[in-house]
């Protein structure tokens, strides 16, 4: 049961959070579209209920997730909750550890797996995208 919210205002902010089609989402595939590539949006992760991929290129089972450095526990920009901090503290242990079993699970069934921070530039996210998708792709005759 999560817990009561320390203020009004912390529980609209964090109600309005976005999970799906963030601008960083929106961004990245509107240049990943714009350079020609085709892809899935929110696709569910083989053989693991309740997962998706942000983006997936599945004839080249190249999985891409962008992650929210709060949410994810980003090295560089991640912040502790002082308000219910032990609560927090295992919500986002378990949500870094669930990221770890889905990027595992994924390469165990031949996925490339590509996690990007929501610090990271757009252009730069869909170059390294554009890129990887290259090298997977069969040549042409």
């Amino acid at each position: 049961m999560p817990p009561i919210a320390s203020s009004a205002a912390v529980a609209a902010r964090m109600s309005r959070q976005a999970s799906r089609n963030t601008a960083q989402e929106l961004a990245v595939r509107r240049l990943l579209h714009r350079g020609g590539l085709r892809y899935r949006i929110h696709v569910p992760v083989p053989g693991m209920p309740r997962r998706t991929m942000d983006i997936a290129f599945g004839r080249v089972r190249i999985a891409v997730f962008l992650d929210g450095c709060f949410w994810h526990g980003c090295p560089d920009h991640a912040t502790k909750p002082r308000a219910n901090a032990a609560w927090w503290r295992d919500k986002l242990n378990r949500n870094i550890e669930r990221d770890r079993e889905t990027t595992d699970h994924l390469a165990s069934a031949g996925w490339t797996v590509l996690r990007f921070w929501e610090h990271e530039a757009p252009e730069d996210i869909a170059c390294r995208i554009a890129a990887e998708v290259r090298t997977r792709r069969p040549e042409k005759h």
